[in-house]
Protein backbone atom coordinates (compact mmCIF):
# COMPACT_ATOMS: atom_id res chain seq x y z
CA UNK A 1 0.00 0.00 0.00
CA UNK A 2 1.39 3.39 -1.02
CA UNK A 3 1.79 5.79 1.88
CA UNK A 4 0.30 9.22 1.26
CA UNK A 5 2.76 11.97 2.11
CA UNK A 6 1.65 14.54 4.66
CA UNK A 7 0.89 17.98 3.30
CA UNK A 8 3.07 20.94 4.23
CA UNK A 9 2.01 24.47 5.06
CA UNK A 10 3.94 27.44 3.72
CA UNK A 11 5.74 27.64 7.08
CA UNK A 12 7.02 24.05 7.13
CA UNK A 13 10.66 24.96 6.59
CA UNK A 14 10.28 27.88 9.01
CA UNK A 15 9.07 25.50 11.72
CA UNK A 16 11.98 23.15 11.18
CA UNK A 17 14.46 26.03 11.23
CA UNK A 18 13.03 27.16 14.58
CA UNK A 19 13.48 23.75 16.17
CA UNK A 20 9.93 22.42 15.97
CA UNK A 21 9.15 18.78 16.57
CA UNK A 22 6.99 17.91 13.57
CA UNK A 23 4.15 15.36 13.66
CA UNK A 24 1.35 14.24 11.37
CA UNK A 25 -1.99 15.87 12.15
CA UNK A 26 -5.04 15.26 9.95
CA UNK A 27 -2.79 14.61 6.96
CA UNK A 28 -0.56 17.65 7.55
CA UNK A 29 2.96 17.76 8.99
CA UNK A 30 2.60 20.29 11.80
CA UNK A 31 4.69 21.51 14.77
CA UNK A 32 3.87 19.71 18.03
CA UNK A 33 6.11 22.03 20.05
CA UNK A 34 9.30 24.06 19.83
CA UNK A 35 10.93 22.44 22.83
CA UNK A 36 8.48 23.11 25.66
CA UNK A 37 4.72 22.79 25.53
CA UNK A 38 4.49 24.27 29.03
CA UNK A 39 6.46 27.39 28.11
CA UNK A 40 4.37 27.87 24.98
CA UNK A 41 1.13 27.42 26.93
CA UNK A 42 2.30 29.94 29.53
CA UNK A 43 3.31 32.45 26.83
CA UNK A 44 -0.23 32.47 25.46
CA UNK A 45 -1.79 32.85 28.90
CA UNK A 46 0.55 35.71 29.90
CA UNK A 47 1.59 37.46 26.67
CA UNK A 48 1.27 36.16 23.09
CA UNK A 49 1.86 33.01 21.10
CA UNK A 50 1.98 32.30 17.37
CA UNK A 51 0.28 29.26 15.85
CA UNK A 52 0.41 28.11 12.25
CA UNK A 53 -3.15 26.93 11.59
CA UNK A 54 -2.82 26.78 7.82
CA UNK A 55 -4.00 23.16 7.89
CA UNK A 56 -7.46 24.68 8.39
CA UNK A 57 -8.88 25.55 5.01
CA UNK A 58 -10.64 28.75 3.89
CA UNK A 59 -13.55 28.30 1.51
CA UNK A 60 -15.14 31.32 -0.15
CA UNK A 61 -18.81 31.32 -1.13
CA UNK A 62 -20.52 33.76 -3.46
CA UNK A 63 -23.46 33.92 -5.81
CA UNK A 64 -27.11 34.86 -5.39
CA UNK A 65 -27.93 31.79 -3.28
CA UNK A 66 -24.86 31.64 -1.01
CA UNK A 67 -26.90 32.89 1.96
CA UNK A 68 -29.70 30.41 1.20
CA UNK A 69 -27.24 27.52 1.16
CA UNK A 70 -25.65 28.50 4.47
CA UNK A 71 -29.03 29.01 6.17
CA UNK A 72 -29.89 25.44 5.18
CA UNK A 73 -26.52 23.78 5.81
CA UNK A 74 -25.72 25.31 9.22
CA UNK A 75 -27.48 24.92 12.57
CA UNK A 76 -26.76 28.54 13.46
CA UNK A 77 -28.39 31.22 11.31
CA UNK A 78 -26.22 33.39 9.06
CA UNK A 79 -29.13 35.84 8.87
CA UNK A 80 -27.62 37.19 12.10
CA UNK A 81 -24.77 38.53 9.98
CA UNK A 82 -26.93 40.48 7.52
CA UNK A 83 -26.72 43.85 9.25
CA UNK A 84 -22.98 43.83 9.80
CA UNK A 85 -20.57 42.85 7.02
CA UNK A 86 -17.39 41.72 8.74
CA UNK A 87 -19.22 39.89 11.51
CA UNK A 88 -18.47 36.21 12.17
CA UNK A 89 -20.55 33.29 13.44
CA UNK A 90 -19.61 29.94 14.95
CA UNK A 91 -21.79 27.01 13.90
CA UNK A 92 -22.03 23.30 13.45
CA UNK A 93 -22.89 21.68 10.13
CA UNK A 94 -25.21 18.70 10.55
CA UNK A 95 -26.35 15.52 8.94
CA UNK A 96 -30.05 14.86 8.55
CA UNK A 97 -30.03 12.87 11.81
CA UNK A 98 -28.49 15.79 13.71
CA UNK A 99 -24.98 14.32 13.87
CA UNK A 100 -22.17 16.87 13.54
CA UNK A 101 -20.34 16.83 10.20
CA UNK A 102 -18.02 19.65 11.29
CA UNK A 103 -17.81 22.86 13.25
CA UNK A 104 -16.71 26.06 11.57
CA UNK A 105 -16.60 29.85 11.57
CA UNK A 106 -18.39 31.77 8.82
CA UNK A 107 -17.54 35.39 8.02
CA UNK A 108 -19.88 37.73 6.15
CA UNK A 109 -17.76 39.75 3.72
CA UNK A 110 -20.63 41.82 2.29
CA UNK A 111 -22.14 41.78 -1.17
CA UNK A 112 -23.46 38.24 -0.75
CA UNK A 113 -19.95 36.88 -0.12
CA UNK A 114 -18.94 34.61 2.76
CA UNK A 115 -15.75 32.96 3.93
CA UNK A 116 -15.83 29.81 6.05
CA UNK A 117 -12.85 28.12 7.69
CA UNK A 118 -13.02 24.32 7.74
CA UNK A 119 -11.18 21.79 9.88
CA UNK A 120 -8.24 20.11 8.19
CA UNK A 121 -9.48 16.53 8.25
CA UNK A 122 -12.90 17.28 6.82
CA UNK A 123 -12.31 20.19 4.47
CA UNK A 124 -12.61 18.23 1.23
CA UNK A 125 -15.66 16.26 2.39
CA UNK A 126 -17.28 19.42 3.77
CA UNK A 127 -16.81 21.23 0.46
CA UNK A 128 -18.25 18.29 -1.46
CA UNK A 129 -21.21 18.18 0.95
CA UNK A 130 -21.97 21.87 0.42
CA UNK A 131 -21.65 21.50 -3.35
CA UNK A 132 -24.00 18.51 -3.30
CA UNK A 133 -26.60 20.50 -1.34
CA UNK A 134 -26.36 23.38 -3.79
CA UNK A 135 -26.67 21.05 -6.78
CA UNK A 136 -29.62 19.14 -5.30
CA UNK A 137 -31.59 22.34 -4.72
CA UNK A 138 -30.51 24.14 -7.87
CA UNK A 139 -28.95 26.96 -5.85
CA UNK A 140 -26.60 29.32 -7.66
CA UNK A 141 -23.50 29.29 -5.49
CA UNK A 142 -19.80 29.45 -6.32
CA UNK A 143 -17.56 27.53 -3.90
CA UNK A 144 -13.92 28.58 -4.22
CA UNK A 145 -11.22 26.61 -2.43
CA UNK A 146 -8.29 28.79 -1.37
CA UNK A 147 -5.09 26.70 -1.40
CA UNK A 148 -3.24 29.96 -2.02
CA UNK A 149 -4.04 31.16 1.51
CA UNK A 150 -2.67 30.23 4.92
CA UNK A 151 -3.65 31.23 8.46
CA UNK A 152 -1.60 32.43 11.43
CA UNK A 153 -3.22 32.70 14.87
CA UNK A 154 -1.74 35.23 17.28
CA UNK A 155 -3.23 34.56 20.70
CA UNK A 156 -2.84 35.99 24.20
CA UNK A 157 -3.45 39.16 26.25
CA UNK A 158 -0.96 41.22 24.22
CA UNK A 159 -1.62 39.50 20.88
CA UNK A 160 -3.98 42.00 19.30
CA UNK A 161 -1.80 45.00 20.10
CA UNK A 162 1.33 43.29 18.78
CA UNK A 163 -0.46 42.14 15.61
CA UNK A 164 -1.79 45.67 15.03
CA UNK A 165 1.75 47.04 15.19
CA UNK A 166 3.31 44.38 12.96
CA UNK A 167 0.52 44.57 10.37
CA UNK A 168 0.26 48.37 10.63
CA UNK A 169 -3.51 48.04 11.05
CA UNK A 170 -4.52 50.44 13.80
CA UNK A 171 -8.21 49.48 13.40
CA UNK A 172 -7.48 46.20 15.19
CA UNK A 173 -7.61 48.16 18.45
CA UNK A 174 -11.36 48.65 17.97
CA UNK A 175 -12.22 45.38 16.23
CA UNK A 176 -15.04 43.58 18.03
CA UNK A 177 -14.92 39.96 19.13
CA UNK A 178 -16.03 37.68 16.28
CA UNK A 179 -15.58 40.45 13.72
CA UNK A 180 -13.12 40.62 10.84
CA UNK A 181 -11.60 43.30 8.68
CA UNK A 182 -9.78 43.25 5.37
CA UNK A 183 -6.93 45.64 4.74
CA UNK A 184 -4.31 45.34 2.05
CA UNK A 185 -3.04 41.77 1.86
CA UNK A 186 -4.59 40.65 5.11
CA UNK A 187 -7.95 39.29 6.28
CA UNK A 188 -7.93 39.50 10.08
CA UNK A 189 -10.57 38.04 12.40
CA UNK A 190 -10.78 38.54 16.16
CA UNK A 191 -11.26 34.83 16.72
CA UNK A 192 -9.25 31.95 18.14
CA UNK A 193 -9.16 28.59 19.87
CA UNK A 194 -7.32 29.28 23.13
CA UNK A 195 -9.75 31.13 25.41
CA UNK A 196 -7.57 34.23 25.15
CA UNK A 197 -7.96 37.37 23.10
CA UNK A 198 -6.22 37.45 19.77
CA UNK A 199 -6.56 37.36 16.01
CA UNK A 200 -6.39 34.92 13.14
CA UNK A 201 -4.67 36.30 10.05
CA UNK A 202 -5.48 34.93 6.60
CA UNK A 203 -2.96 35.86 3.92
CA UNK A 204 -1.24 34.58 0.80
CA UNK A 205 1.11 31.69 1.54
CA UNK A 206 4.10 33.63 0.25
CA UNK A 207 3.62 36.35 2.87
CA UNK A 208 3.54 34.06 5.89
CA UNK A 209 7.26 33.36 6.60
CA UNK A 210 8.14 37.05 6.68
CA UNK A 211 5.07 37.82 8.78
CA UNK A 212 6.02 35.08 11.25
CA UNK A 213 9.55 36.52 11.49
CA UNK A 214 8.23 39.99 12.22
CA UNK A 215 5.85 38.70 14.87
CA UNK A 216 8.72 36.91 16.62
CA UNK A 217 10.83 40.07 16.57
CA UNK A 218 7.87 41.89 18.16
CA UNK A 219 7.89 39.38 21.04
CA UNK A 220 5.37 36.72 20.01
CA UNK A 221 6.49 33.17 20.88
CA UNK A 222 5.95 30.28 18.42
CA UNK A 223 3.64 27.58 19.80
CA UNK A 224 2.63 24.14 18.57
CA UNK A 225 -0.30 21.78 18.56
CA UNK A 226 0.34 20.49 22.08
CA UNK A 227 -0.07 23.92 23.65
CA UNK A 228 -3.05 24.65 21.42
CA UNK A 229 -4.76 21.52 22.75
CA UNK A 230 -4.12 22.26 26.44
CA UNK A 231 -5.26 25.87 25.96
CA UNK A 232 -8.48 24.94 24.16
CA UNK A 233 -9.36 22.29 26.73
CA UNK A 234 -8.85 24.71 29.63
CA UNK A 235 -11.21 27.03 27.72
CA UNK A 236 -13.77 24.20 27.43
CA UNK A 237 -13.66 24.17 23.63
CA UNK A 238 -14.59 21.00 21.74
CA UNK A 239 -12.24 19.18 19.40
CA UNK A 240 -13.83 17.64 16.33
CA UNK A 241 -13.34 13.88 16.19
CA UNK A 242 -13.19 13.56 19.98
CA UNK A 243 -15.75 15.77 21.70
CA UNK A 244 -18.09 15.92 18.71
CA UNK A 245 -18.58 13.55 15.77
CA UNK A 246 -21.25 12.50 13.30
CA UNK A 247 -22.57 10.17 16.03
CA UNK A 248 -23.64 12.99 18.37
CA UNK A 249 -25.69 16.17 18.14
CA UNK A 250 -24.84 19.70 19.30
CA UNK A 251 -27.01 19.11 22.38
CA UNK A 252 -24.82 16.14 23.34
CA UNK A 253 -21.67 18.21 22.76
CA UNK A 254 -22.27 21.30 24.93
CA UNK A 255 -23.03 23.19 21.71
CA UNK A 256 -26.76 23.73 22.04
CA UNK A 257 -26.07 27.47 22.09
CA UNK A 258 -25.02 27.24 18.44
CA UNK A 259 -28.44 25.94 17.34
CA UNK A 260 -30.89 28.64 16.26
CA UNK A 261 -34.49 27.43 16.10
CA UNK A 262 -36.12 30.85 16.23
CA UNK A 263 -37.04 31.20 12.56
CA UNK A 264 -39.83 28.64 12.20
CA UNK A 265 -39.57 28.69 8.41
CA UNK A 266 -35.82 27.87 8.39
CA UNK A 267 -35.93 24.13 7.91
CA UNK A 268 -32.18 23.60 8.10
CA UNK A 269 -30.65 20.17 7.63
CA UNK A 270 -30.97 18.22 10.88
CA UNK A 271 -33.59 20.50 12.44
CA UNK A 272 -36.30 17.85 12.71
CA UNK A 273 -33.90 15.47 14.46
CA UNK A 274 -32.83 18.16 16.95
CA UNK A 275 -36.42 19.09 17.73
CA UNK A 276 -37.25 15.43 18.33
CA UNK A 277 -34.24 15.15 20.65
CA UNK A 278 -35.42 18.16 22.64
CA UNK A 279 -38.94 16.78 22.87
CA UNK A 280 -37.65 13.43 24.14
CA UNK A 281 -35.97 15.13 27.09
CA UNK A 282 -32.66 14.34 28.73
CA UNK A 283 -30.05 12.54 26.67
CA UNK A 284 -26.28 12.32 26.64
CA UNK A 285 -24.51 15.53 27.60
CA UNK A 286 -20.92 16.81 27.63
CA UNK A 287 -19.70 17.94 31.05
CA UNK A 288 -16.42 19.09 32.52
CA UNK A 289 -14.50 17.14 35.15
CA UNK A 290 -11.67 18.29 37.42
CA UNK A 291 -9.44 15.94 39.40
CA UNK A 292 -6.90 16.58 42.13
CA UNK A 293 -5.38 13.13 41.65
CA UNK A 294 -4.83 11.36 38.36
CA UNK A 295 -4.91 12.49 34.76
CA UNK A 296 -8.08 11.73 32.79
CA UNK A 297 -7.46 10.47 29.28
CA UNK A 298 -9.62 9.94 26.20
CA UNK A 299 -11.68 6.77 26.60
CA UNK A 300 -11.50 6.51 30.39
CA UNK A 301 -14.78 5.42 32.03
CA UNK A 302 -16.72 7.91 34.18
CA UNK A 303 -18.77 6.73 37.16
CA UNK A 304 -21.45 8.51 39.17
CA UNK A 305 -21.26 8.89 42.97
CA UNK A 306 -22.89 5.47 43.38
CA UNK A 307 -20.11 3.80 41.41
CA UNK A 308 -22.19 3.10 38.33
CA UNK A 309 -20.63 3.70 34.88
CA UNK A 310 -22.32 6.70 33.29
CA UNK A 311 -20.04 7.97 30.56
CA UNK A 312 -16.62 8.29 29.00
CA UNK A 313 -13.89 10.93 28.80
CA UNK A 314 -13.69 12.49 25.35
CA UNK A 315 -10.69 14.80 25.99
CA UNK A 316 -8.44 14.93 29.06
CA UNK A 317 -5.11 16.41 30.15
CA UNK A 318 -3.10 17.63 33.09
CA UNK A 319 -3.86 21.35 33.00
CA UNK A 320 -0.75 23.57 33.06
CA UNK A 321 -2.69 26.59 34.32
CA UNK A 322 -4.74 24.76 36.97
CA UNK A 323 -2.19 22.14 37.99
CA UNK A 324 -4.79 19.37 38.09
CA UNK A 325 -6.44 16.93 35.74
CA UNK A 326 -9.31 18.24 33.63
CA UNK A 327 -11.54 16.58 31.07
CA UNK A 328 -14.60 16.82 28.91
CA UNK A 329 -16.77 13.73 29.28
CA UNK A 330 -19.97 12.58 27.63
CA UNK A 331 -22.35 11.20 30.24
CA UNK A 332 -25.83 9.72 30.09
CA UNK A 333 -26.70 10.63 33.70
CA UNK A 334 -27.63 13.96 35.22
CA UNK A 335 -24.38 15.29 36.69
CA UNK A 336 -24.89 18.85 37.86
CA UNK A 337 -21.98 21.26 38.34
CA UNK A 338 -20.54 20.75 41.80
CA UNK A 339 -21.55 17.10 41.96
CA UNK A 340 -18.98 14.41 42.68
CA UNK A 341 -18.19 11.60 40.27
CA UNK A 342 -15.17 9.46 39.50
CA UNK A 343 -12.90 8.49 36.62
CA UNK A 344 -11.30 5.06 36.31
CA UNK A 345 -7.62 5.85 35.81
CA UNK A 346 -5.78 2.64 34.91
CA UNK A 347 -8.35 0.69 36.85
CA UNK A 348 -8.21 2.92 39.93
CA UNK A 349 -11.27 4.99 40.86
CA UNK A 350 -10.22 8.65 41.17
CA UNK A 351 -12.57 11.38 42.48
CA UNK A 352 -13.73 13.99 39.98
CA UNK A 353 -15.65 17.22 40.46
CA UNK A 354 -18.27 18.06 37.83
CA UNK A 355 -17.62 21.47 36.24
CA UNK A 356 -19.54 23.58 33.78
CA UNK A 357 -16.89 24.46 31.17
CA UNK A 358 -14.78 26.50 30.76
CA UNK A 359 -12.24 25.61 33.42
CA UNK A 360 -10.22 28.82 32.94
CA UNK A 361 -11.44 32.30 32.03
CA UNK A 362 -9.98 35.81 32.24
CA UNK A 363 -6.78 34.65 33.88
CA UNK A 364 -8.31 32.54 36.64
CA UNK A 365 -9.93 29.20 37.43
CA UNK A 366 -13.73 29.08 37.18
CA UNK A 367 -14.05 26.58 40.05
CA UNK A 368 -12.46 25.44 43.30
CA UNK A 369 -12.31 22.03 44.90
CA UNK A 370 -14.28 21.52 48.12
CA UNK A 371 -12.08 20.97 51.16
CA UNK A 372 -13.18 17.35 51.33
CA UNK A 373 -13.04 15.91 47.83
CA UNK A 374 -13.75 12.24 48.37
CA UNK A 375 -16.37 9.78 47.19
Amino acid sequence: MTKVSAQHTALHDWHVAHGARMVDFAGWEMPLNYGSQLAEHEAVRRAAGLFDVSHMRPLDLSGPDARVLLRYALANDVAKLDAAPGKALYSTMLQGDGGIIDDLIVYHRGGGRYRIVLNAGGAEADTAHLQALADAHGWRVILQKRPDLGILAVQGPTARALAATVLAISALADLGVFHALEQGDFFVGRTGYTGEDGVEIVAANGLLPDLADRLLVAGVRPAGLAARDSLRLEAGLDLYGQDMTTAVSPYASNLGWTVDLRAADRNFLGRAALEAELAAGDGARLVGLAMRDGIPRHGYVVENAAGQPCGVVTSGIFSPSLQCGIALARVDAVLAPGALSAVLVRGVRRPALVIKPPFWRNGAATFSFPEEHEI
